[in-house]
């Protein structure tokens, strides 16, 4: 049987370990490569396919592919682009099977959290609504930790572990300025509708630091909250604030609510931090600073879990074991089969139970007050931020691979999207 290619490709938000996922990826299709041919890599994820714009990742070194473990971003590019259905957009899919039939490509490997998978089921259909025959995988991956069946997502503990370590040498640092200075420390966490993130943030309580997080599953009550953080600061001197940019008032508004849309329809969202500081500062006079964690959260891979590495890795090495085994249209999991000690396996999800859908915080994991976390949600999480995982360095610096990234010749006309 002669080998088919793969292409595979990075979307969405990337994160520390996305890389360690392609690095399973392609590795892994390296030892079989008489049933599995090249492994192209769209550039800038999905557009890569459409516009014919691969990356043969076959001129890479063992190496430099080995590299992408401890390298953080997408080494290919991402992207922000959803396919419409095939009704209303059947020009795109013609391509899509154009460009796979020109490169010989059998198996469709995507990188990405739920919109992905939304995108990867639907390329899964192409041999049955066209004509094609293609496996495709979904390699998970989202800081958002949002994605149903999986037990966490790829991404999640190393942004969970550099949250939960800059709240606490924050919360140190707003400690020791408290009596005579600042008294509120506001972070603003990713996490548009799941407060996972967030409650990162909480296990800070654990080394005695007052710390409330305000989720996007619970509506902001604005006098209670005030209340609350103006008793902890009577108690403790200061207080640490954890907002997830996704929280909302009782009307629903975010309120980080800019008004604008991103390329998947959604609010575009950020400011949340400066909004929950003034609040504070309006209602007690309290001296405050505030940060937004942004992009460094999820670039931090001097601080990625270990744990969550070697999940990544994996789920781009059962990806391709799955597509040479036969099956599509899924996407490997995370089981976690122990909990003390720690202990998980891969599984396996349809793609039609997880495109689209969201896994939010469960109630008995965010406090009765709806301000922290329970012992259950710290029971769940700890395992996740285990274990550290360092780059090598260099001159003080980490040492990152930047890949040649050669680009396939193309065999096709221009396509605009």
């Amino acid at each position: 049987m002669t080998a088919k290619n793969a292409f595979y490709a990075q979307s969405g938000g990337v994160t520390a370990v996305i890389n360690a996922s392609a690095c399973g990826v392609i590795e892994t299709a390296r030892l079989h490569s008489v049933r599995l041919g090249k492994v192209y890599a769209g550039r800038n994820g999905i557009i890569g396919a459409l516009t014919e714009d691969l990356i043969d990742t076959s001129r890479e070194s063992d190496e430099a592919i080995a590299a992408l473990r401890y390298t953080p971003s997408g080494a290919f590019g991402s992207c922000r682009y959803k396919l419409k259905s095939l009704e209303a957009n059947k020009r795109e899919y013609e391509r899509l099977i154009e460009v796979f039939k020109a490169h010989d490509i059998g198996y469709f490997f995507y990188n990405g959290g739920g919109d992905s998978a939304d995108t990867c089921y639907k390329i899964s259909q192409l041999s049955e609504t066209m004509g094609y025959p293609v496996q495709a995988i979904h390699v998970p991956k989202t800081v958002d930790n949002d994605l149903p069946i999986t037990d966490c997502c790829p991404g999640f503990g190393s942004v969970a572990k550099y949250i939960a370590t800059s709240t606490l040498e924050a919360s140190f640092d707003v400690r020791s300025m408290a009596k005579t200075s600042t008294k509120i420390f506001v972070l603003e966490v990713m996490g548009r509708h799941a407060g996972w993130i967030a409650a990162a943030g909480g296990l800070v309580e654990d080394h005695g630091i007052p710390v409330m997080i305000l989720f996007p599953e619970i509506e902001l009550d604005q006098e209670r909250f005030l209340a609350a953080v103006k008793q902890k600061v009577e108690q403790h001197g200061y207080c640490t604030i954890v907002v997830s940019e996704g929280a909302k008032y009782p009307d629903g508004r975010f309120l980080a609510e800019q008004g604008t849309r991103d390329a998947f329809g959604h609010a575009q969202l950020g400011g949340a931090a400066p909004v929950v500081a003034n609040m504070i500062k309006d209602a007690t006079g309290y001296k405050f600073h505030w940060a937004v964690a942004d992009y460094l959260q999820r670039a931090a891979r001097h601080l990625a879990s270990k744990t969550d590495v070697e999940q990544a890795y994996a789920m781009g090495r059962a990806a391709v074991q799955f597509a040479l085994e036969g099956h599509n249209a899924i996407m490997p999991t995370i089981k976690r089969v122990s909990q003390d000690p720690y202990r998980w396996e891969v599984g396996e999800a349809p793609l039609s139970e997880v495109a689209n859908v969201e896994k939010f915080m469960p109630r008995e994991f965010i406090s009765e007050d709806g301000f922290g976390i329970t012992p259950v949600c710290k029971e769940y999480l700890i395992p996740l931020i285990q274990g550290e995982d360092y780059p090598p360095f260099e001159k003080g610096l980490p040492k990152y691979v930047t890949l040649k990234n050669v680009a396939v010749e193309k065999r096709l006309p221009a396509f605009e999207i």
